[in-house]
């Protein structure tokens, strides 16, 4: 039957820990033996890229990744758009082939593309890309052309699904819907409206579509689809007893809140019928907000993830409810380390098996990069916003030719660091020179011209913060 999971959830709640005594390597013991001759250690540069260019298979889809570095979903907002008539929204555009096009020229192993949207009427922003069985044209021609160009030079990619749940602009959608009726407060000036709770019809064509949309991009030749349920959208939604009151069988206990999510995995595998076709999810190590998603539970989604034979687990954290927080603020899990999410990693590891795990927030230098890897804290490692300002980051790092990514000058202000990727990203796909944030003069001309664009938020924002770049 459509939605139903194919998984016990019982042998995960009752026995959490997993038995590792046959993993342990039992290593013969040998006389130390001196080394007769000089050894020459190459330079950092050179090791940092062999530890990161090897290529990796993962478990159950069989898919080889060249190189263990990941572009991570951003939203990238060059898909069409109409305000008034959704059947002419989220059809993607020669600009966005030409973003990934560039990004894939980069060798970047892993590209997780921005939000497709699985409903035309409920959208993360303007200019999402959507897959909607009501839409009419045919999406195998728009995709098989974003596919080909991300694919071009040997990466493998992988097409991000996702509903925003209550987490739409009103201006969008007046009528979201959600696991229940709990509204988003008001973010960085954006007003959102009271959702309505999904009835079981609801949640079995949501399931349906998601489906259909993982179909859409297998058959467009799309390497895999990743499944976005962190970040406060609306698989996350159902996560989170935050805003999962439902007493239904979708609400209430960590097995119900769960179901929707395995369920749409089951529903990809069987549209799908592929197995070589991989599946991913991102998830929230922890939410940072009372009563949101905790680390524990996370772990054992995880779990249930990894018996479902999900190849990817991508971890990130918190929601746009804290979205003007200062970038510089760290919640308990966001390690001394530069990676924000590493010390979850570690605590996630002991408990998968198979499941390959990625990290995404925080890396900037190849160091940490390898380090991450060597010590088995992640498989991968999930780069976003540094690939806006060096598409061929990835490239000059394994080349040896960097030790990370190059700095900037923007103020420690999230929102303002978000958009200024998102004009980078549109330049890219415009075939313009890139912005260099790293230089005083942009960063001024880019907060004035914000000034002019959203005053009011700017002038608190800037206020608060007091940056000195003006």
């Amino acid at each position: 039957m459509l939605g139903d999971s194919q998984f016990s959830f019982q042998e995960f709640f009752e026995d959490m820990e997993y038995k590792d005594d046959g993993l342990w390597l039992r290593v013969p013991q040998y006389p130390y033996q001196p080394i007769q001759h000089s050894l020459v250690m190459p330079p950092p540069e050179v090791s940092y890229a062999i530890t990161l260019g090897q290529p990796f298979t993962f478990p159950f889809s069989g898919k080889t990744a060249k190189n263990k570095l990941m572009k991570s979903a951003m939203s990238e907002r060059l898909s069409t758009f109409s305000p008034y008539d959704p059947m002419e929204r989220g059809q993607p555009t020669e600009e966005l082939v030409r973003l990934y096009e560039t990004w894939a020229m980069g060798d970047i192993g892993i590209i997780v593309t921005g939000n497709i949207q699985i409903k035309k009427g409920h959208l993360e922003a303007s200019g999402n890309a959507i897959i909607d069985r009501d839409l009419p044209r045919d999406y195998l021609a728009d995709y098989n052309e974003v596919a080909r160009a991300a694919k071009s030079y040997g990466s493998l990619v992988l097409g991000q699904l996702s509903h925003p749940g209550r987490q739409v602009s009103i201006t969008i959608q007046p009528y979201p819907e959600s696991s229940s009726d709990i509204e988003h407060p008001s973010t960085s000036g954006v007003l959102f409206a009271r959702p309505t709770p999904l009835t079981r019809d609801g949640i079995r064509d949501i399931i349906r579509r998601f489906g259909y949309a993982a179909s859409v991009l297998q058959q467009a030749g799309f390497d895999g689809v990743q499944l976005h349920a962190a970040h406060g959208y609306l698989l996350h939604q159902f996560l989170s007893p935050r805003t999962n009151k439902r007493t239904d069988e979708y609400g209430g206990t960590l097995e119900n809140r769960t179901r929707l999510l395995l369920e749409i995995i089951a529903e990809i595998k069987r549209v799908v019928n592929d197995p070589t076709f991989l599946i991913s999810v991102k998830i929230n190590c922890e939410d940072s907000i009372p009563n949101g998603i905790s680390v524990e539970e996370s772990i054992i989604t995880a779990k249930l993830l990894e018996a479902a034979a999900v190849d990817l687990i991508e971890i990130s954290g918190k929601t746009y409810e804290q979205v003007q927080q200062n970038v510089q603020q760290r919640t308990l899990f966001w390690a001394a380390r530069e990676a924000y999410f590493i010390d979850f990693a570690d605590r996630l590891r002991p408990h998968l098996r198979q499941s390959k795990i990625a990290v995404t927030g925080g890396f900037r230098t190849t160091r940490a990069m390898a380090e991450a890897i060597n010590s088995g804290s992640t498989d991968v490692i999930g780069i976003a916003r540094p690939f806006t300002a060096e598409p061929f980051l990835v490239k000059d790092i394994l080349q040896g030719t960097k030790l990370g990514a190059k700095s900037d000058k923007l103020p420690p202000i999230q929102l303002l660091r978000i958009a200024a990727s998102a004009s980078q990203i549109a330049e890219i796909g415009n075939g313009e020179d890139i912005t260099d944030f790293d230089d005083r003069f942009h960063v001024s001309r880019f907060i004035t011209r914000m000034l002019k664009e959203i005053p009011a938020l700017m002038s608190e924002l800037l206020s608060v913060h007091n940056p000195t770049v003006l």
